[in-house]
């Protein structure tokens, strides 16, 4: 999985340098320049999850500096981030509802025997690992914190 994604991801730039899409060329030079990064940092192949991982947190990058630059008044800067967005985002797969994530916290939340609000810590990295990618990360803490304080 891992490799089809780096290998998708690299005839893409080579599509986007034919056809001349600088924006989608330059947005995903820098996702593959990312996930090489990552590669050297562990000293070796990173997994589907971790490649989704990075794409992810190159979009949530983008929602912060979307924010930052509405709230600076560069609509320039906004539309140029907002394009890369949209393209980062066909990379990743569907994002899970607000319900889906509370079906799978509830699984996991059983199957680690967790009981209150002090065990978060057994429930998040297992929950965090099966959801990269597909669930934005604030939402699971939400979601974790909810089921364990009721």
């Amino acid at each position: 999985m891992a490799a089809d994604l780096k290998q998708q991801l690299s005839d893409d730039i080579k599509k986007a340098m034919k056809s001349g899409d600088t924006t989608r060329r330059s947005t995903l030079r820098l996702v593959i320049s990312a996930i090489n990064n990552a590669e050297i940092a562990k000293q070796g192949q990173l997994t589907g999850g971790d490649i989704l991982g990075i794409i992810a947190k190159e979009v949530k990058q983008r929602h912060e500096s979307i924010e930052a630059f509405k709230q600076g008044n560069r609509p320039d800067l906004v539309a140029k981030e907002e394009a890369e967005l949209s393209i980062l985002e066909e990379y990743l797969p569907r994002q899970m509802g607000r319900e889906e994530v509370v079906e799978i916290a509830r699984r996991v939340i059983a199957e680690v025997g967790a009981q209150g609000p002090r065990d978060k810590g057994k429930v998040m990295p297992k929950l965090v690992a099966e959801l990269k990618g597909r669930a934005d990360g604030k939402l699971i803490n939400e979601v974790v914190t909810e089921l364990l304080a009721s």
